[in-house]
């Protein structure tokens, strides 16, 4: 039973993410360190594109975590921290892009096809009611008589 506990916490601890952040980078103040975090979890590294800077270990996720670490000791905001970041590298460096200017196109562009398509199978699902179902012809006498018969036995 003990082996399995300690195989277990092996395993969870293995399991956990890895973060980058090094100890000589950690702010002294609990809340302003907290922020720090948050705010390097919505930052792309622009290495590693697929990581924020909070778990990357490439060199300018390192020079990021210590400007946003930096810009908050001097007082700046959230939003004035990712501003000042996205204005240096860009708004690629944001996972959240703002939805203003040509990024305003993209944020759209999902619910107007969304949109688009929905009208479209509206308009094919109405005509499909609309078209006419071919007339039956009454059957001739011959035929009749024949439908009887048939029924019969």
């Amino acid at each position: 039973m003990r082996k399995t506990g300690l195989a277990l916490t092996l395993l969870f601890a293995l399991t956990t993410p890895a973060l980058a952040v090094q100890p000589d980078e950690v702010l002294s103040d609990p809340g302003l360190e907290a922020r720090a975090r948050a705010l390097s979890q919505k930052l792309r590294c622009p290495i590693c594109q697929g990581e924020n800077i909070d778990e990357s270990n490439a060199a300018i996720s390192r020079d990021l975590r210590l400007y946003v670490r930096e810009r908050l000791v001097e007082g700046d905001s959230d939003a004035e921290v990712l501003d000042n970041v996205a204005d240096r590298f860009g708004e690629f460096v944001l996972f959240e892009p703002r939805a203003s200017g040509g990024n305003l196109l993209l944020w759209l562009a999902g619910p107007l096809m969304a949109l688009i398509a929905l009208l479209v199978a509206w308009g094919f699902l109405r005509a499909r009611a609309r078209a006419e179902v071919p007339a039956t012809q009454a059957l001739s006498k011959d035929e009749r008589a024949r439908l009887d018969e048939i029924m019969r036995d």
